[in-house]
C-alpha cells in the first residue's frame, strides 16, 4: 500500500474548512429530532407515580389511569404478582386486566399471552383457580383479528389443554368447539378449532373421540377452503395416536387417501407426510396394497409439481425406505433408488457460468429448492446405504456418495460431513472405499464443513485405521497417505480463519491422532506445530487446546530422547520464557500433565519448574501458581517425596512472608488453607486414596512399559544385521513380559474418576497395551543413550532458596549432553537446546554434598528408576 498524498492528510484551505463546518451542521440537524422526542415536564408527571404505593396498589392505580407502556408493564409483571400474593392479584388485578385486554394492542396482547403461560408453567395458583379466572380471559381472544396474537393465545390454550381435566375441556373447549367448527364460521375460527381438535385427541378415550371428535374432523378435512383441509390433515396423526389401530384404518386411512389426491397441492403434500409418519400403524397389507401405490404416484409427479413437494420428499425419504423396506420388488427397490440418485443431482446438469444478477429471480428461487433437495438427499444417505445394504455401496451409491461430497454448495458438503461418521460405522469393513472423501472433505474450503466433520474425527479415523473391525490391531492408515498432510492443511486453514473455535475444537481432537498414526509422524508433523501455537496464537482457549494436546502426544510417544527434548523445550520456553505469557502456559501444560501422566512422572521433570515460578516477577503468573498448589502436592507421595514437599512448604512461606501484592496474598492465604486441609498420599495403598492410587499405578507401570519397548525396537534394531526368527524375536518380549502395544485409555476429553481393580503385570500387558504401531524401520540409531545412561554422566546442582530460619536443601538435577538434540539432518533445529534437564527422582530425598557439584561421579540414576520400579 502506497502512503496518501500530504495534502490528502491534512487540509487547512478555506474550502476545506468551510466543508467541515457544513458537516457540523449536518450533525446538528440530526441530533434534533432527538431532543425533540425528550419527555415535557407535563409527560412526566402524568407518568410519574407515587413511590408509597404498594405493588398491588400501584399495578390497579396503572392499569386504570395509566398510558399503555405502563398497562404492558403491569401485565408483564403478573406472574411475580401471582407469587408475591395471588389471591389480591386475583381479587383486583385480574378484573382490570381483562378490561384493558378489550381495547389493548398488539404488545399489550402478545404480552398477556406469554405471562398467563407463565403462570401455569410456576404453577402459581391451582389448576381448578386457574381455569376459574383465566381460561375465559384465554378463549375470548383466540380469534383477535391479528394473526401472531391469535397464534400467541391458542399457544397458551394448547399448553392449558395438557393440565386441565376432562370435565372442564368438556364443557369449556370440546361443547363450544362444535359451534366453532362450522361452515359458517371464519377460516381462522375452523383453523384454530382443527389444532385445539388434534390437542384433544391425547385427552380422551377412543369411544369418546368416535363419538364426539371424529364427526368434527370429517367435516374439517371435508372443508371448502384448502387451507382448513391442509390444517386439519397434518393433525390426523395425533387423532390416530389417540384412537388405536383399528379406526385409524377404517377412519384415518380413507381421509388420508381421500386427502392425498386433493386439488391443492399444500393438501396433498401434508396428506405424504402424515402417511409417512403413521407407516408404523400400518400392517404389511396396507403398506403394499395401499400406502406404497401412493408413495409410487406421487414420486412419479413430483417432477411435475412445485418443487416444494420435492423438498419435502427428499426430507422423508429415509422414512420412507425404513417403513416399506421388504415389500418392494426388485424392480421398484432399483426404480426407487434410481429416483434419490435422481435428487442427488438435481440442479447440477444446468449451466453454471452464468453471472448471477443476470439470473431472474424466479430461476434463483428454484436452484435454492433444489439446493434443499440435494441437502435433504445427504441428510438420508445413510438410511439409504442401510437400504441397498452395504454390501452393494460400491457399485450402488458410491458414484452418489462422490458427488455430494464434491457438490458445489456449502449446505449440501456440510451436511454429508455431518453424515460421514455414520456412513463409516456402516460400511464397516469396506470403509477405505471413502477414504478419498475424507481428504477431500478435509480439505474443503469452508470452515463449515471442516467444523461438520471433525466433531466425530477420532471415531473416524479409528474406523479408517482398524478397517471398521475393532479386534484388528494392524494400521490401515499406511494406505492413505495424503492424510497427514490434508490434517495439518486443514489446521493451518483454521488457524488462519477468525473462526477460533473451529480451531479450538480441531485441536482437541487432534488428541487422537497416536492411536492413529506413528509416533514419528506425530514428532516430525504435530509437535513443532502444537509449540508454535502455544506460543504465538492470541486465544487463549486454543492455546490450551493445544497444550494438552501436546501432553497427549509426549504421553504416547515412543522415543525416549524424543520425550527428553519436548520436556526440555517445554521448561525453557515456557517455563523460564521471558514472556509472562507463556510461563502462564506453562502452569496450563503443568495441569495437564497431572492429568495425564503419573505422579512420579510429574514429580521426576515439573515439579522444580513449577514452583520455581513462586519467584515470577509477574503477579498473575504467581497467583495462577497458587491455584495449582493444591494439585502439585496431591502428586506427592510420603515418605519418598518427603524432600520435595519441604521445598513446596519453603515456598509457600516465602510467598506469605515476602508477597506485596495484595491480591496474590490473598490467594495464598485462602491456598495455605486449602492445603493444611489436604491429606497427603502415601507410598502404600490407603483405602481412602485406592482407586486414585490404583489408576496412578497403572499409569506408571505403562510409562515404564514405554521403556520397555523402545529397549525391544532398539534390540530388534540391532538383530536386522544377522538372521533372526520372528520366533525368536517374540521368545524375547515373553521373556521380558512386554507387549508391543501402546495402552489406549487416556482420554481425549478431561475424564472424570475412574475405578479398576489391581491385576498382575502379565495381565496389565495384555489387557491394557491393545494398540501397537508397527516397529519403525526408520528409528534413529543408538546414538544417544537411555535415560539409565543418561543417569551415569548427571551431575547435581544445588537448589538453595534463601529463606531466612530455612536449612538450604539441595536435589539432584540431571544435566547430560545425551539430552541435547541430534543434528539438523534428523531432527528440526527448533528442538536443539544445550541446557539441563531439571529432573527429581523419588528415593533421593537426602541433601548432597555441595562440593560435589559439577562432579561426574555422583551416584547413577540408574539406581533411582530401580528403587522406583521396586515400589508398589
Amino acid at each position: 500500500m502506497h502512503p496518501p498524498p500530504p495534502a490528502a492528510a491534512m487540509d487547512f484551505s478555506q474550502n476545506s474548512l468551510f466543508g467541515y463546518m457544513e458537516d457540523l451542521q449536518e450533525l446538528t440537524i440530526i441530533e434534533r429530532p432527538v431532543r425533540r422526542s425528550l419527555k415535557t415536564p407535563e409527560e412526566i408527571e402524568r407518568l410519574t407515580v407515587d413511590e408509597d404505593l404498594s405493588d398491588i396498589e400501584r399495578a390497579v392505580y396503572l392499569l386504570s389511569a395509566g398510558q399503555d407502556i405502563q398497562g404492558t408493564s403491569v401485565i408483564a409483571n403478573l406472574p411475580f404478582l401471582m407469587r408475591q400474593n395471588p389471591t389480591e392479584t386475583l381479587r383486583r388485578i385480574l378484573p382490570k386486566v381483562r378490561e384493558v385486554l378489550h381495547v389493548a394492542g398488539v404488545e399489550m396482547q402478545l404480552t398477556a399471552a406469554v405471562s398467563f403461560l407463565t403462570i401455569l408453567q410456576e404453577e402459581s395458583v391451582s389448576i381448578h383457580t386457574y381455569a376459574h379466572s383465566f381460561l375465559q380471559v384465554i378463549l375470548l381472544h383466540l380469534e383477535h383479528r391479528d394473526a401472531g396474537v391469535s397464534n400467541a393465545w391458542l399457544e397458551t390454550l394448547l399448553s392449558v389443554i395438557e393440565v386441565l381435566p376432562k370435565e372442564t375441556l368438556r364443557h369449556e373447549i370440546l361443547n363450544p368447539l362444535v359451534s366453532k367448527a362450522q361452515l359458517s364460521q371464519t377460516v381462522q375460527s375452523r383453523l384454530v378449532s382443527c389444532k385445539i381438535l388434534g390437542k384433544l385427541t391425547n385427552k380422551f378415550d377412543a369411544l369418546a373421540i368416535k363419538r364426539e371428535i371424529l364427526p368434527l374432523v370429517k367435516s374439517l378435512c371435508q372443508d371448502v377452503e384448502y387451507e382448513v383441509r391442509s390444517c386439519m390433515c397434518r393433525q390426523l396423526e395425533n387423532i390416530a395416536q389417540g384412537i388405536g389401530t383399528e379406526l385409524t384404518k377404517s377412519v384415518v386411512l380413507p381421509e388420508l387417501i381421500e386427502l392425498s389426491r386433493d386439488e391443492g397441492s399444500s393438501v396433498r403434500l401434508a396428506a405424504f407426510e402424515t402417511l409417512v409418519n403413521l407407516l408404523d400403524i400400518f400392517d404389511t397389507d396396507d403398506r403394499s396394497q395401499t400406502i406404497l401405490p401412493l408413495v409410487k404416484s406421487f414420486c412419479e409427479k413430483s417432477f411435475k409439481a412445485d418443487e416444494s413437494i420435492l423438498i419435502s420428499l427428499s426430507f422423508h425419504l429415509g422414512k420412507l425406505c425404513h417403513g416399506l423396506y421388504g415389500i418392494f420388488t426388485p424392480d421398484q427397490h432399483l426404480r426407487f433408488l434410481e429416483f434419490y440418485k435422481k435428487l442427488c443431482t438435481l440442479g447440477l446438469q444446468q449451466e453454471n457460468g452464468h453471472n448471477e444478477n443476470q439470473i431472474p429471480p424466479q430461476i434463483l428461487e428454484q436452484e435454492k429448492k433444489y439446493i434443499s433437495v440435494r441437502k435433504n438427499c445427504a441428510y438420508n444417505f445413510p438410511a439409504m446405504i442401510v437400504f441397498v445394504d452395504p454390501k452393494n455401496f460400491h457399485m450402488d451409491l458410491y458414484s452418489t456418495f462422490f458427488c455430494l461430497c464434491h457438490d458445489p454448495e456449502v449446505p449440501v458438503r456440510y451436511t454429508i460431513a455431518i453424515c460421514f461418521y455414520e456412513v463409516s460405522k456402516l460400511l464397516n469393513s469396506g470403509v477405505y472405499l471413502i477414504h478419498k472423501e475424507l481428504i477431500t472433505l478435509l480439505q474443503d474450503e469452508s470452515l463449515e464443513v471442516l467444523d461438520a466433520l471433525i466433531d466425530h474425527l477420532p471415531e473416524i479415523l479409528e474406523l479408517m485405521s482398524t478397517g471398521g473391525e475393532s479386534s484388528v490391531q494392524e494400521n490401515k492408515l499406511s494406505s492413505l497417505p495424503d492424510l497427514i498432510p490434508a490434517l495439518t492443511a486443514a489446521e493451518q486453514r483454521a488457524a488462519a480463519s477468525l473462526k477460533w473455535r473451529t480451531h479450538e475444537k480441531l485441536l482437541q481432537k487432534y488428541a487422537c491422532l497416536p492411536h492413529v498414526i506413528s509416533s514419528d509422524q506425530i514428532y516430525y508433523r504435530f509437535l513443532q506445530r502444537m509449540f508454535t501455537i502455544m506460543m504465538t496464537n492470541n486465544v487463549l482457549p486454543v492455546q490450551k487446546a493445544a497444550s494438552r494436546t501436546l501432553c497427549v502426544f509426549l504421553r504416547y510417544n515412543r522415543k525416549q530422547e524424543q520425550r527428553h527434548e519436548v520436556i526440555q523445550k517445554l521448561i525453557e520456553q515456557l517455563g523460564q520464557g521471558k514472556s509472562y505469557w507463556n510461563r502462564l502456559r506453562f502452569l496450563d501444560t503443568c495441569e495437564f500433565i497431572i492429568e495425564i501422566f503419573s505422579k512420579s512422572f510429574f514429580c521426576k521433570y515439573f515439579f522444580l519448574p513449577a514452583i520455581e515460578l513462586t519467584h515470577d516477577p509477574v503477579a498473575n503468573v504467581r497467583m495462577k501458581l497458587c491455584y495449582l498448589l493444591p494439585k502439585v502436592k496431591s502428586t506427592l507421595k510420603i515418605p519418598a517425596d518427603k524432600h520435595l514437599l519441604q521445598q513446596l512448604e519453603m515456598c509457600v512461606r516465602k510467598l506469605l512472608c515476602q508477597e506485596k501484592d495484595k491480591d496474590v496474598l490473598a490467594t495464598v492465604k485462602r491456598t495455605v488453607l486449602e492445603l493444611d486441609r489436604m491429606e497427603m498420599s502415601m507410598d502404600a495403598f490407603q483405602k481412602k486414596f485406592y482407586e486414585k492410587d490404583l489408576l496412578d499405578q497403572e499409569k506408571e507401570r505403562e510409562e515404564l512399559l514405554l521403556l520397555e519397548m523402545e529397549q525391544l525396537e532398539k534390540e530388534k534394531q540391532q538383530n536386522d544385521g544377522r538372521p533372526m526368527s520372528d520366533k525368536t524375536f517374540e521368545k524375547k518380549r515373553r521373556d521380558t513380559k512386554t507387549p508391543t502395544t501402546l495402552p489406549k485409555n487416556i482420554p481425549i476429553s478431561v475424564p472424570g474418576p475412574t475405578s479398576g481393580t489391581q491385576s498382575t503385570s502379565k495381565e496389565i500387558k495384555k489387557s491394557k497395551l491393545i494398540r501397537s504401531q508397527s516397529f519403525n524401520n526408520q528409528a534413529f540409531h543408538a546414538k544417544y543413550g537411555n535415560l539409565d545412561k543418561c543417569a551415569g554422566k548427571s551431575s547435581t546442582a544445588a537448589y538453595t532458596p534463601s529463606v531466612s530460619g530455612l536449612t538450604k536443601t539441595s536435589v539432584i538435577s540431571l544435566t547430560d549432553d545425551s539430552f541435547r538434540t541430534r543434528n539438523a539432518t534428523s531432527a528440526p533445529s527448533s528442538f536443539s537446546s544445550n541446557t539441563p534437564l531439571p529432573s527429581t527422582s523419588r528415593g533421593t530425598g537426602n541433601s548432597g554434598d555441595p562440593k560435589s557439584g559439577g562432579s561426574k561421579d555422583t551416584q547413577p540414576r540408574k539406581a533411582a528408576l530401580k528403587s522406583r520400579k521396586s515400589n508398589p
